[in-house]
C-alpha cells in the first residue's frame, strides 16, 4: 500500500557549527538540497545567534526521503522504531529524532540529544490502525 506521507525536518544550528557541512550532509546522506529548507535567524537563551532549519517534505519526495531513512539507518534502530510506535505517535504524526554529528560523519543514528527532528505524518482516521500504518511504512525498504 502506498501511503500519503508528509515528512516534517527541524534542526537547530548553533553559531559554534557550520551550516554549509549540514546542507551538505543532508544532500549526501538524504538527497535534500538546501532549497528544500526554509531559514530563520533567532537568538537562543543567552542572545547566541541560532539559525532554525525546516523543510518540508511531500509527495514523491517525502516517500524518497522515507526510502533513504530505512536504507541508511542500522536494521535493529528500525525494529526499535517499530517496536516504539505507539509511543512515538501523536495524532497521525511519528516522532523520531537523528543524530546531527552522525549525519555529519555520513551516516544516520536515532539519538535524543544534539538531534534532528523529524516528524512523519500520513493521514490516520482510526487510532487502531496507527501501528499497523506505520509498520508498513517503516517496512518499505526491508
Amino acid at each position: 500500500m502506498i501511503h500519503k506521507i508528509e515528512i516534517t525536518i527541524d534542526v537547530i544550528v548553533h553559531a559554534t557549527e557550520d551550516i554549509g557541512k549540514i546542507f551538505q550532509s543532508f544532500e549526501e546522506v538524504l538527497d535534500l538540497k538546501e532549497e528544500d529548507f526554509t531559514i530563520e535567524e533567532t537568538e537562543g537563551h543567552y542572545e547566541n545567534p541560532i539559525i532554525l532549519l525546516n523543510a518540508k517534505i511531500v509527495k514523491k519526495q517525502a516517500q524518497n526521503l522515507m526510502n533513504k531513512l530505512l536504507e541508511s539507518l542500522p536494521g535493529e534502530q528500525i525494529s526499535e522504531l517499530i517496536d516504539e510506535i505507539e509511543e512515538r505517535t501523536v495524532d497521525s504524526r511519528f516522532h523520531m529524532r537523528l543524530d546531527k554529528q552522525e549525519l555529519i560523519k555520513g551516516s544516520l543514528q536515532v539519538r535524543e540529544k544534539d538531534t534532528i527532528k523529524i516528524k512523519i505524518h500520513t493521514p490516520i482516521y482510526n487510532k487502531k490502525e496507527t501501528i499497523k500504518t506505520f509498520t508498513e511504512i517503516f517496512q518499505i525498504a526491508n
